[in-house]
């Protein structure tokens, strides 16, 4: 896991060597100022990870805290397009920084080196954005009205489940899935790859499995799939001949690509099929097109793909490890609903962009200690690790200058993160840590 030393330092490259370069690189700084480019970025970024909903009042607060007054109005003066870019350079130089855990201990992601889940979030902008950061537009096929984004920013990221590295790739809202660098980013070998649907592509599916990594993914309904034998399946017929409840058998993937797999099905209680009925239906109305009667039949299974041999991977832990696909939902619903990522106090698109690059800079840092206090604790609580580390943002502020002070700050923070910050255990409706230390405890051996 990150060292608080290695920690420590990260936070001085990222929050004051690097605003010190880009002030020159951005123009940030062009004549001799009270607020200089590491105050302006440090009060922003610790201010708004401390209280997401900050006002500029309280981070004036923030800036003289680290040294430096300034009104609530001459701060918002500063967010001009050079501090957007100033901003953005803090973000993207945060991302770059590599960061681990502490593998996950006893828990079925030990059993890999990596277990890595790729997925995206679009963040809205103001239209005012859209030239910059075009997003998807709008739109039903019988054209009907239906709120679009004219502007947006995608954040594809990868999270790795087992030591907890994060990748981010940032590109505009109306980029495709399939289209970010992360799509083709080899995992280690060894590792499992887990994907949206947004980037299902058999291409990518067989470069994992020729750089030695098992892919695990919901099969794509519109892709064709045979038997041993080189026969097309037809899957809502074969499947309704079944007797069985699972099912675990080779396949092969595409007509041209032949990609050898083993295809998992699942029965599911007839309560989850109607709901997921109920949602392919919802989707249909949203898109203004007839709900697809083969996506209907299939809604009574769960059909999974994957390369990896059953001795290494059983129906039951395939199943708890596509569960454990939603961590980075949970991950995306933090950054937005709790880091506030996607929320501003300002209709002016400088100040709005600045907002969201130094808040994804205060998310990014945030991980950071989580790594370094508790990622290797299973049951540890995504949601508690974060108020804690918000909790203490301002004494990280207050401490950044001096390293052996942010040292013992970001020490008791990690304290506080192994001390507590724990998931409780379910009897009724096992927690995610509770399935992968046991896939049968909740029914699905």
């Amino acid at each position: 896991m990150p060292s608080i030393p290695q920690v420590s330092r990260a936070l001085q490259r990222v929050l004051t060597e690097e605003p010190e370069r880009l002030a020159r690189a951005t123009a940030f700084c062009r004549r001799r100022s009270k607020l200089d480019a590491a105050t302006f970025t440090q009060a922003l970024v610790l201010g708004w990870l401390a209280e997401p909903t900050s006002t500029l009042h309280q981070l004036s607060q923030r800036a003289a805290g680290a040294g430096v007054a300034i009104s609530p109005q001459g701060l918002d003066q500063r967010f001009t397009p050079a501090a957007v870019e100033l901003l953005r350079g803090v973000a993207e130089a945060a991302l770059r920084e590599v960061m681990a855990g502490a593998p996950v201990e006893r828990s079925l992601l030990a059993r890999f080196p990596a277990v890595v889940v790729l997925d995206a979030t679009t963040i809205r902008l103001p239209d005012d954005l859209a030239t910059e950061w075009p997003g998807c537009g709008g739109g039903r096929r019988d054209g009907s009205a239906t709120p679009g984004m004219a502007a947006a920013l995608k954040l594809s990221v990868t999270l790795d489940l087992v030591r907890g590295s994060l990748a981010v790739d940032l590109g505009p809202g109306k980029a495709q899935d399939k289209a970010s660098p992360l799509q083709h980013a080899p995992p280690p070998p060894g590792a499992v790859r887990i994907a949206d649907l947004g980037y299902w592509s058999l291409d990518a599916l067989a470069e994992t499995a020729a750089q030695g990594a098992s892919f695990l993914s919901r099969l794509s309904l519109t892709t064709n799939v045979y038997d041993a034998a080189g026969r097309r399946l037809d899957l809502v017929p074969w499947l309704a001949d079944q007797s069985r409840r699972r099912l675990d058998v080779p396949v092969r993937l595409g007509a041209a690509a032949r990609l050898p797999a083993r295809l998992l099905a699942v029965r599911v209680p007839a309560r989850v099929a109607a709901a997921r009925r109920a949602g392919v239906r919802a989707d249909a109305r949203k898109a203004g097109t007839p709900p697809s009667a083969r996506a209907l039949a299939l809604a009574g299974w769960t059909l999974l793909v994957t390369n990896a041999p059953p001795d290494l991977l059983s129906i039951p832990e395939a199943l708890v490890l596509a569960r454990a696909r939603w961590q980075i939902e949970l991950l995306f619903k933090l950054w937005k609903t709790d880091g506030q990522l996607d929320a501003w106090r300002s209709a002016n698109p400088h100040r709005i962009m600045g907002e969201v690059w130094a808040k994804l800079t205060a998310l990014v840092i945030q991980h950071w200690v989580v790594l370094a206090g508790c990622w290797a604790s299973p049951d540890r609580s995504l949601v508690q690790t974060a108020q804690t580390v918000r909790d203490h943002a301002v004494a990280l502020l207050l401490a950044l200058g001096v390293r052996t002070r942010l040292d013992a700050v970001l020490t008791a923070i990690c304290a506080c993160l192994a001390g507590g910050c724990r998931v409780a255990s379910r009897r009724a409706k096992p927690s995610l840590f509770q399935l992968l230390a046991d896939p049968s405890c909740g029914g699905l051996a």
